[in-house]
């Protein structure tokens, strides 16, 4: 899994400064390691903060970005990781979790809250406490996958397989629809 050397910041490597010192992207490298990964957190010169940025960024297809979307079913935060180039099925995400109740998106201070980190960088992964979590299935189309890494200006690299065993969430086609 290999991210473009174009689309990388000059200060990738330097880990004193800049994004990948933040404490949240820092969250996200221990909780790669602690899941058995060796992909690495990339720092990325341009904003990924939105899957299409991401996409343009890294210089890959829409569809290959991972959208790390928050909801809330009843009272409990859930996430959803939907390709880029799809639109998470909120109508099918509480059957898919197991979970009753009505599915709406969360604002900023629940996204915060149940993951620990800000809107343009929502990881899937290091959060405070584990979430439910559904898997876009169509993110397999995609060799390599990249999802947020707790700053707008980072990434990492992975596959669906691995997103699925690092989160524990279920893999199922129904949780995105085409635009």
């Amino acid at each position: 899994m290999s991210v473009p050397q174009s689309a990388l910041s000059t200060a990738n490597d330097d880990l004193a400064n800049g994004p990948l010192s933040n404490s949240s992207v820092r969250r996200v490298i221990d909780a790669l390691a602690a899941g058995g990964s060796n992909t690495r957190v990339v720092a990325l010169t341009d904003t990924a903060r939105s899957a299409q940025d991401a996409a343009q960024a890294l210089g890959t297809e829409l569809g290959a970005i991972v959208k790390s979307l928050v909801f809330v079913i009843g009272d409990q935060p859930v996430m959803a990781l939907v390709a880029g180039d799809r639109q998470a099925d909120t109508a099918a995400l509480p059957g898919l979790l197991g979970l009753e109740g009505r599915c709406k998106r969360a604002d900023a201070e629940v996204v915060r809250a149940a993951t620990g980190f800000a809107i343009g960088g929502v990881a899937p992964l290091g959060h405070p406490a584990a979430l439910p979590i559904a898997l876009d299935a169509s993110l397999g189309r995609f060799p390599t996958v990249f999802a947020a890494a707790g700053h707008p200006h980072c990434v990492f690299p992975t596959t669906l397989d691995e997103l699925a065993r690092l989160t524990g969430g279920v893999v199922d086609g129904r949780i995105a629809k085409n635009p």
